[in-house]
C-alpha cells in the first residue's frame, strides 16, 4: 500500500505541474499581458510603452523561465532602470533590494499580488476558500445522506412504484441546472411573488453569520443537482447487488429482507457511490461559480469569476493551483478508499 500511495503521489505531482503550466501559459499570452499593462498603466499606452511596461516587470521573459520563477525554483526577475533603481519580482514596496529574497514563488508561500483586490493572493484565496468550504460542508451534509437513502430505497425493489417515483425525482433533479433551480427557489421562497417569502436573509450576510434564512437556499440549490446523480449511481449499484448469488442464497435460507439489505447488500452497494461522492468535492469547488454569483455569495467561485473577468493573472493562477490540488487529492483519497472498501482488489 505504501508503494501504491507513493506512485500515486508521484503521478499527482507530475499532473499538477502539467496542468498549472498549461494555465500559466494561457494566462501569460501576449494579449492578456497587453490588457494587464493598459489596465494597470494607461489605456492609451502605445505599443512601445506597453513593451517597456511589461519588460520592466519581467513579463517578457521566456514562459518556462517565468513559470520557474512563479513556482519558486528559479531566482526572481531583477532589473535596473535608467535612474539606477533596482526592482524585481521579489522586491516588495518598503524592502531594500539587498534584503529581498532570491526565490519568491508558490513553494515559498508567495502567491503574488492581486491587481483587482490589491491584496496578497494567498490571503484572498484562503479567505474565499474558507467561505466556499463552509458552503460545501453543509451541501455535503444535506446531499450525501439524502442521495444514499434515495438510491438504496429505489434499488431495493427494482421496478416497484417506489423505485419509479424516486428514479423520476433523481433524473429531474440532475437534469435541472443550478441556475434554473436557484431562480425557481428564489422566486417561490424568497420573494413576494407567491406570497411565501420564508427566507428573508441574503447569502451575502451568510458570509459573516450563516443562518437558516440566509443560507438554506444556496445549499439546497447545489445539493439538488448532486443528489440525483449520486442517487442514480447508488440505485444502479444496489440493484446489481440485490441480484447477486449470495443475496439469493440468503433469501432461500429465510433471512428477513431488512437483514439482507442492512447486513449483506448495503456495504457492497456503497462501494461505487463512494468514488462518485469523492468526485463531488472538485465539482463543488469549481461548480459553485453560478450559485455563488446568483446569490452574491463571495466565495471561491465568485473570486474565480472576478479574477477571470478582470484579467487578474496572479489571482487566477492562485485559484488554479487550489483547484488542481483539490481535484488530485480527492482522486487520491478515492483510489485509496476504493482499495480498502472493495475486498476483491489487492495492491501487491
Amino acid at each position: 500500500m505504501g508503494l501504491f500511495i507513493l506512485r500515486r503521489v508521484g503521478v499527482m505531482i507530475l499532473t499538477a505541474l502539467c496542468l498549472t503550466f498549461v494555465v500559466f501559459f494561457l494566462t501569460n499570452l501576449y494579449p492578456n499581458l497587453e490588457k494587464l499593462a493598459k489596465t494597470q498603466g494607461n489605456m492609451r499606452m502605445t505599443d512601445a510603452q506597453v513593451e517597456s511596461w511589461l519588460g520592466d516587470r519581467g513579463y517578457l521573459e521566456p514562459v518556462p523561465v517565468k513559470y520557474g520563477q512563479w513556482l519558486g525554483v528559479l531566482p526572481g526577475f531583477v532589473a535596473t532602470n535608467d535612474d539606477g533603481k533596482t526592482f524585481g519580482r521579489c522586491i516588495r514596496p518598503g524592502v531594500e533590494p539587498e534584503e529581498a529574497p532570491t526565490f519568491c514563488g508558490i513553494l515559498q508561500g508567495d502567491w503574488g499580488y492581486s491587481t483587482v483586490f490589491k491584496e496578497d493572493v494567498a490571503g484572498i484565496v484562503g479567505k474565499r476558500l474558507a467561505l466556499t468550504g463552509k458552503l460545501m460542508f453543509w451541501v455535503m451534509v444535506l446531499m450525501v445522506p439524502s442521495a444514499l437513502i434515495i438510491g438504496v430505497l429505489a434499488g431495493m425493489r427494482e421496478g416497484s412504484k417506489l423505485d419509479r417515483t424516486l428514479s423520476t425525482f433523481s433524473i429531474a433533479s440532475t437534469a435541472t441546472p443550478e441556475y434554473v433551480s436557484g431562480v425557481i427557489l428564489i422566486a417561490v421562497f424568497a420573494s413576494s411573488a407567491f406570497g411565501l417569502k420564508w427566507f428573508k436573509g441574503t447569502a451575502t450576510a451568510a458570509m459573516e453569520n450563516a443562518t437558516f434564512e440566509n443560507f438554506f437556499l444556496p445549499v439546497v440549490t447545489i445539493a439538488l443537482y448532486g443528489v440525483g446523480y449520486i442517487a442514480r449511481m447508488t440505485r444502479a449499484s444496489m440493484t446489481e447487488v440485490m441480484t447477486a448469488q449470495y443475496i439469493r442464497t440468503a433469501r432461500l435460507k429465510g433471512v428477513s429482507f431488512p437483514n439482507i439489505v442492512m447486513k449483506h447488500a448495503l456495504r457492497n452497494a456503497l462501494i461505487a457511490p463512494f468514488t462518485v461522492i469523492m468526485l463531488q468535492f472538485p465539482w463543488l469547488l469549481n461548480g459553485v461559480v453560478i450559485v455563488e454569483t446568483l446569490f452574491n455569495y463571495k466565495g471561491f467561485g465568485w473570486t474565480l469569476v472576478q479574477a477571470a473577468g478582470n484579467n487578474d493573472i496572479e489571482l487566477l493562477l492562485g485559484c488554479s493551483v487550489v483547484a488542481v490540488f483539490v481535484v488530485l487529492v480527492t482522486q487520491l483519497i478515492s483510489d485509496i478508499g476504493y482499495v480498502y472498501l472493495n475486498p476483491r482488489i489487492r495492491v501487491s
